[in-house]
């Protein structure tokens, strides 16, 4: 160690607000609010947090910025590589968003399941509609899936008794069971009634809810959506849609934002949230949390958590 301090950056006050609720700073660190739009307040940071959205188009601005860590404030990363200036390290916020990403992906499922949207369509034009729906106990649910997101959901899925299937990129065993492989998917899929995907953006992931993954969907199946955009084909999804074939619930679109008047918007059997899995009240203080263990891993000399790119 250097006697030089540490020098900390974040990009707005509520999380240095949060990150100082947690203690005093150690001895020797300095934090500073920067969000990457104006010049660098020093030659030399530590350790920078990007803002949450728009990340990978300020990343430029770290060109000539000498650092130690890049703390992403997000899991995925897959716009990062290509604007992450050479000689960086950067780590996603693993463990900050899982818990708020599962919560949204079983509020998309009870709320197609038990026909939430059209009991408020029906509140709000004064009239009292019911219906009996379709449970979520005793139906057979494909998770697609079973990084961190993945297990958060299947925790969260098990006390409402569901038949559940998990599918990861390769086929494995774990404490509870049998994890099939993705290249099992089209034996799996025409048994699902609902199917969650929650995988990562990679070249493998990249389309893969097409035409034929949806075709292979018996009819009235349920599909939610908490991963990326772009792991579904829009098109694809639009055209089951509108046909009334299958139902489905989505946290992220391709494009996104979804353009004004677009016709999934239309469709009673679409149920879109704009990609707020993680956007809740717990994201800062647990944002602050990982931020804290990474200074002290960093006042130690300890290699940084969640390390998922080096440039």
């Amino acid at each position: 160690m250097t006697d030089r301090r540490l020098l900390v950056s974040v990009p707005e006050g509520p999380l240095r607000d949060a990150f100082l609720a947690l203690g005093p700073l150690a001895e020797g660190v300095d934090l500073v609010v920067w969000d990457l739009d104006s010049p660098a307040p020093a030659d030399e940071i530590d350790l920078v947090v990007p803002p949450y959205m728009g990340t990978a188009g300020r990343l430029g601005t770290l060109s000539g910025v000498r650092t130690r860590l890049v703390q992403s404030q997000s899991i995925g990363y897959d716009d990062v590589p290509a604007a992450l200036p050479p000689g960086h390290v950067f780590a996603n916020a693993a463990s900050v968003h899982e818990t708020s990403t599962a919560e949204l992906a079983l509020a998309l499922v009870l709320a197609a399941q038990r026909g939430i949207p059209e009991f408020v369509r029906a509140a709000a034009e004064g009239r009292w509609a019911p219906e009996a729906r379709e449970s979520l106990a005793d139906r057979r649910v494909l998770l697609v899936g079973a990084g961190g997101v993945g297990r958060a959901i299947e925790e969260r899925l098990r006390p409402f008794e569901v038949e559940l299937t998990r599918v990861a990129s390769r086929a494995r065993d774990d404490e509870h069971g049998h994890v099939h492989g993705t290249d099992e998917l089209p034996a799996l899929l025409p048994d699902a009634e609902i199917v969650i995907v929650g995988v990562p953006l990679t070249d493998a992931t990249t389309g893969l809810v097409d035409a034929g993954f949806l075709a292979a969907l018996p009819d009235g199946a349920l599909v939610v959506n908490i991963a990326r955009g772009k792991v579904a084909d829009t098109d694809a999804i639009l055209a089951e849609a509108t046909s009334g074939r299958l139902r489905f619930a989505l946290d992220v679109t391709e494009p996104e934002p979804l353009p004004a008047g677009h016709p999934l918007f239309a469709l009673p059997n679409v149920l879109i949230s704009p990609h707020v899995g993680g956007a809740s009240t717990a994201m800062t203080p647990r944002m602050a949390r990982l931020l804290r263990r990474q200074v002290e891993r960093m006042l130690r000399g300890e290699e940084p958590l969640n390390v998922v790119l080096r440039t």
